[in-house]
């Protein structure tokens, strides 16, 4: 990294990092910080869904997920991601939404009461943070690598990251969060469109890429290009296809950082119209993103040839690799302010989103009911540099087997147990007594599917991929179960509300602020052009590249 990059890194987010601490002056209230006012127009809201969903963890360990196992990951994001928004925005948020709710745990206890709210809330700070954790060492990573610093100095530039994000979010909320990710998209786009044509040049386009990889060893290029693979195992391959649909669909239903954002909309056409634009983008960077790690196999066949220090020769390195051995000066500043834009835009959102959870869902909700709102206010801002540098906790526990495969794990046991209690709440009319029976049976069965890992034997319990569909089974099976005896209910139906103090007004403050719709714009465009994402993505992974 010469001065020029240097520069160049500062520049971009430097003056992106100013312009979030100059608008977080128009954070007043509580509603400014946690809902920005429910002020956001559909494109800023879009993009800041997919800046917040692409992080340098899904750059740099993505990356080396795909470096082994190829383009079947593409199918998280361009089935199970896509699909996941349209619902969520049509069909799982919108009855939130009208409800003035500001996290996606209030629903639970609306739904299913106080204990499924509460375990929602805890499980997602666990498994965000946990993400915040694998975007550091990808950061760390980045830095070791490409700048050739020790850890040392790799570490502190990761925590003065870290440190610059937890300020203005802190600050602005998020008001200021969409907005700078809304910029940050752009260095995002163009850093991950440079590094590609980089890498494909390189490579010399598909049929050379195609040639390189069969030269390593022969029939790579079919396994590592086709998500459909020619191995005869193809139960093994329609197992991996679905759990990665079931992760990018979670991702989309669960994260309280995509519903916060819906949640700020300033119309219902707006909510719905966002994820379009997210989807666009998602289904491009995907392939755009992630084949350099494709092309990076093609270029350093096993992870020893890779010219770095023998601690780092691992597949999460090959992103920072190739931006070190492929980028010339000012476009090396270029990819690296991208990975850069990519670390703050999803640090501000985990930031002021787990904050967000564990002020109206915990605080709130169970410690201190009467306050007033600058005390929440406070909180909220408070806690956000807390939750950023508390996972750094995770770093030490992710083994050499990959950054994705741990995260992979525990995603199956956590977080599909509430993905399927918030479709079963809003799909189906389930017994409102059901709903933590379920996720303690589906998360109880999730970690003893884990604990039975690695004991050199199959997992009586299933593998990886297999859990979680598994899992889903466990979590709904005993709520389908009880309601039968317990009598079934109206479809959605909500049957508790905030009683009193700030959780109450602060709600009906937002519901009365819902608008349906915004001028004479048609109800039914946002839904087509859904429907178009979907159709590209299903045949992107089931016809183009099966």
């Amino acid at each position: 990294m010469t001065f020029l990059d240097w520069a160049i890194v500062l520049l971009l987010n430097g003056a992106i990092v100013v312009y979030g601490l100059l608008r977080s002056r128009e954070t007043h209230t509580a509603a400014d910080w946690f809902l920005a006012g429910r002020s956001l127009p559909w494109w800023i809201v879009g993009l800041s869904l997919w800046a917040t969903a692409i992080d340098s963890s899904d750059l740099v360990a993505d990356a080396g997920y795909v470096f082994q196992g190829g383009v079947t990951y593409f199918v998280t994001n361009w089935v199970g991601g896509v699909v996941g928004w349209v619902v969520a925005a049509h069909l799982v948020v919108l009855p939130m939404y009208r409800a003035g709710m500001y996290t996606n745990a209030e629903y639970l206890e609306a739904r299913f009461g106080p204990a499924a709210r509460v375990i929602s809330a805890l499980v997602q700070v666990q498994y965000r943070t946990l993400v915040l954790g694998i975007m550091a060492k990808t950061m760390y990573l980045v830095f070791a690598v490409v700048c050739g610093w020790e850890p040392a100095a790799a570490w502190s530039a990761v925590v003065v990251l870290a440190l610059l994000a937890s300020l203005y979010t802190a600050l602005g909320g998020l008001k200021s969060v969409a907005v700078t990710d809304a910029l940050q998209t752009v260095i995002m786009v163009a850093a991950g469109f440079t590094l590609f044509w980089l890498a494909w040049d390189q490579v010399e386009g598909w049929n050379g890429l195609q040639e390189r990889l069969d030269a390593s060893r022969a029939g790579l290029a079919a396994e590592l290009l086709r998500v459909g693979t020619p191995s005869p195992d193809v139960p093994s391959v329609l197992w991996g296809c679905l759990a990665f649909f079931v992760r990018g669909f979670a991702y989309s239903i669960v994260n309280h950082t995509q519903s916060m954002r819906l949640f700020a909309s300033r119309s219902e056409w707006d909510l719905k119209m966002a994820v379009v634009p997210a989807a666009v983008l998602i289904i491009t960077m995907t392939f755009v993103n992630l084949m350099v790690g494709i092309m990076g196999r093609a270029i350093y066949p096993e992870t020893s040839a890779m010219p770095v220090d023998l601690e780092l020769q691992s597949r999460d390195s090959i992103y920072p690799v190739l931006i070190r051995d492929l980028a010339t000066t000012g476009l090396r500043g270029l990819i690296v302010g991208g990975v850069v834009a990519s670390i703050l835009s999803t640090f501000d959102s985990i930031g002021s989103t787990l904050s967000s959870l564990l002020v109206r869902d915990v605080y709130a909700r169970l410690i201190k009911r009467d306050g007033d709102d600058a005390h929440y206010l406070r909180l909220g801002r408070w806690l956000t540099p807390v939750i950023i540098f508390g996972s750094f906790l995770y770093v030490p526990f992710m083994g050499e087997e990959g950054m994705l495969n741990f995260y992979l794990s525990l995603v199956s046991a956590f977080v599909v147990p509430l993905l399927t209690v918030y479709l079963l709440g809003t799909l189906t009319g389930v017994n409102r007594k059901t709903g933590t029976l379920g996720l303690v049976v589906g998360v109880a069965y999730g970690l003893l599917r884990l604990s039975l890992e690695g004991g050199g034997a199959d997992n009586p319990l299933g593998t990886m991929h297999q859990s979680y569909v598994l899992t889903m089974v466990a979590t709904c099976l005993p709520m389908v179960v009880l309601s039968s005896f317990l009598g079934w209910e109206k479809r959605g139906e909500l049957r508790y509300e905030e009683q009193a103090g700030w959780l109450r007004e602060s709600q009906r403050l937002a519901s009365e602020s819902a608008a349906p719709s915004v001028g004479t714009r048609s109800s039914v465009v946002p839904i087509i052009l859904g429907l178009l994402v979907i159709a590209l993505g299903a045949v992107l992974s089931f016809v183009v590249f099966w």
